[in-house]
Order: C-alpha cells, then structure tokens, then sequence
C-alpha cells in the first residue's frame, strides 16, 4: 500500500473577497509541482462563493468536471442552451469534450455557496460535450457507500473515464470498507465533515489522503463524518 495525505491547512488558498477557495491541487495562481495531479485526478477545488456572486462565461475542453454542491444554489449556463439550478445533495457532471462555454452563479444574493468543483481527465478526447445532473438520497448514504459517479451503472451519473465516485455519512464508531472496483486503480478520500480514521491514518475535515496498491481500504468515524472517495486511474 502507498499514500500520500494532504493536510487541510497546506492546500493552496485565495481569496478574491467574492470568491474564497482552496486547492488540493496545482490551479490558477497556485503551483506545486509535488501537487499537480493524483492518476486522473486534476482537480479539487474547495469553494466558498459570496451571495449573488459567481464565474463569469468561461471554456473547457477534454476534460470531465463534477460539481458538487455542499450548501446553498448554484445556477449553470452553458453555449449548448441549458440553465439549471443545482443544490445540496446534487451532483453535476459536464463532459467538456470538444468545447463548452459555461457560466456558474450563487444566484441567493445573502446566502453563501459552498461547493466541491472536481476535473478528471477523460479516457477519450474530443468527445461531443454532454450535460446531466441528479439528486441523491442522503439517508442513502447513511453508514454505506452511495455511489455517485460511474463510467457504466445505472441510476449514477457517467464519465468518461474508469473512474468511481462514492459518497458515504458515517456515524461515531461506525466502520466501512471500500472496495476497488479496478484494483490498478487508486483512491483519494476526502473529509467533507468530521474526524476518520484511515487504515491507521487520522484524517480531519477537509484533509485528504491518496491511496493506491491495494484491494480494499478500511474508514471509522472517529466522530459523525461526512466523506467522498474518488477512484480513478493511477497511470496520468
């Protein structure tokens, strides 16, 4: 087994007054040449964004984004004519591809947007952009593992990539273990919420830890936890 942890405190940080943020990975203003990717992870950016605040229309190409609101409303314009709205317990997934335009917006002028913005990088370039989003059943993560991304099941939302995205609301003193579902794959768990305990490792909230040579991986909430496990290919 190998690791790497990423303390909260040693992500990258700015702060634009409208937008606070932190990076686990090289993005923007931010470089770290030790932290520029883990597998076909590229991004994950930790974002607090300021009432009636947002993006502006900006590109991306080849690549597979995931956003992941935490608390408030987040409203999404793109050039391929869509506008919708995603909150707590959604997940939106947009395959760049080719090109996409696309703006992102707190549309609640006095209440915050919190949100986890994801990039892996995709199996295939150039694909024809694509846009979908679902809302997930919290008790359903409760103390088991709620899958939410996927490159085939039913019922999740799909990448293009061999990569698993899990979900999972641990109570004090509960256990779970995850399973590769590709065993050369890795993982990088995240602490949304909480304390857990990681085969040995100590994580708190907003610390993350990659994980890659193993089968399996054992998690215990050391108090309630909220927690995302994203496995996804090691050979980037």
């Amino acid at each position: 087994m190998k690791t790497i942890i990423h303390k909260s405190e040693t992500r990258g940080h700015a702060n634009y007054g409208w937008l606070d943020t932190h990076y686990t990975f090289s993005f923007a203003g931010y470089y770290n040449p030790e932290r520029v990717h883990f597998g076909a992870l590229r991004v994950l950016n930790d974002d607090w964004i300021d009432g009636g605040q947002g993006f502006d229309r900006h590109p991306h190409d080849n690549m597979e984004i995931i956003t992941i609101p935490l608390e408030g409303e987040l409203e999404h314009k793109d050039s391929m004519g869509h506008t919708f709205h995603i909150r707590k317990n959604d997940v939106q997934v947009m395959s760049a591809g080719t090109g996409i335009f696309h703006s992102e917006y707190n549309k609640l002028p006095h209440t915050p947007l919190e949100l986890l913005q994801i990039w892996v990088f995709p199996d295939k370039k150039n694909v024809v952009p694509r846009y979908d989003q679902k809302t997930f059943d919290p008790q359903a993560r409760k103390n088991q593992w709620q899958r939410i991304v996927s490159p085939n099941e039913e019922g999740v939302m799909h990448v293009n990539q061999n990569t698993w995205f899990s979900r999972i609301s641990l109570d004090a003193g509960q256990r779970a273990e995850y399973s590769l579902n590709d065993k050369s794959n890795g993982i990088y768990l995240f602490v949304i919420d909480g304390k857990v305990n990681v085969d040995g490792t100590v994580l708190d909230k907003r610390d993350g830890i990659g994980i890659w040579d193993i089968a399996s991986t054992f998690v215990s909430a050391e108090i309630s936890a909220d927690l995302l496990v994203m496995e996804v290919p090691m050979g980037y």
